[in-house]
């Protein structure tokens, strides 16, 4: 039987430290990250994804990011671990390690680089949650990166099939395909918003949660959004919303990582650097980022 979960609020996608060039993981500052990130607000953290620089990491170093993340925060914060990869026996290892360990569930992003159709995907996924029968897998739909398409179609049939495939990230960009999943999924089946363009619509929508990028720099204005829809403020929840997509232009919508890892550092974390063939900031590039927080009132 598959174990419930319950993810709401917002999820952080949280950065992952390197050492300078990114030759090594910085493990020594996830815990301080994800505890700075849960008091701003965060409900929960996603590690290891795409925000974390998660496929330039090898799978040790994944493993160990986790595991170093879990043993830092409260038991009972959901931790959702990235272990999705490019392909099935390296995910299915990654898979049964963040069950093994303790994590609330696994996101598993659409495998990438060659193109796959929907029963190349379905088969995929089936193979994944039935190696880790009763533990919680949520598919991840970030087709700007991994290439391939969650279509609403496949996900409403895997959902159907698979007891333990209980939820999406949808990180489409695409919000008629977050609604329809959100009107259409069977009960208990969680349609997160993965997108920091249009959290705000998608929380109105019927999405219980947001998995956040944006959320390591800005995390208590997403929080305010989310948390003024639930008490039915909407003009605050809305004014809140007005800064966060000036924060979203800011940081381009995460096009470049090392920008998130400067607003963490201007506003007092040292998140170390990026991995290549990610590139750190230039001066110019340093200089708008302190700008636009201060603009923003958060520094």
């Amino acid at each position: 039987m598959t174990q419930k979960i319950k993810i709401r609020g917002i999820i952080s996608a949280m950065v992952t430290p390197f050492t300078k060039g990114g030759e090594f993981v910085d493990y020594e500052k996830l815990g301080p990250l994800a505890n700075l990130l849960l008091k701003q607000g965060a409900s929960g953290l996603f590690p290891c994804g795409t925000t974390s620089e998660g496929l330039l990491m090898t799978p040790e170093e994944r493993r160990e990011a986790l595991e170093e993340v879990l043993r830092s925060v409260d038991k009972k914060t959901p931790v959702i671990a990235h272990t999705g990869t490019f392909d099935t026996a390296t995910t299915l290892e990654l898979t049964r390690h963040a069950r093994d360990c303790g994590a609330y569930a696994a996101a598993i992003v659409a495998p990438g680089y060659y193109g796959y159709d929907d029963e190349a995907l379905f088969t995929y996924y089936k193979t994944i949650a039935r190696a880790v029968d009763g533990f919680p897998i949520l598919l991840y739909n970030i087709p700007s990166c991994a290439r391939n398409v969650l279509h609403p179609e496949l996900v409403l049939r895997l959902a159907e099939s698979e007891e333990n495939i209980v939820g999406i990230k949808d990180s489409s960009g695409v919000m008629t395909g977050i609604t329809r999943l959100v009107g259409n999924a069977p009960s208990g089946f969680h349609v997160i918003c993965g997108t920091d363009d249009y959290g705000y619509q998608a929380i109105l929508a019927g999405c219980p949660a947001v998995v956040s990028g944006l959320s390591n720099v800005v995390c208590e204005i997403y929080a305010a959004v989310y948390n003024n829809i639930q008490k039915g403020n909407l003009k605050k929840a809305w004014q809140e919303e007005v800064r966060l997509e000036k924060a979203a232009r800011l940081f381009k919508y995460g096009q470049n990582l090392a920008a998130f890892k400067e607003g963490l550092r201007l506003r007092g974390f040292d998140a170390g650097y990026v991995r290549p063939p990610q590139r750190e900031l230039n001066a110019a590039e340093k200089r708008a980022v302190e700008k636009g927080l201060k603009e923003l009132g958060v520094i």
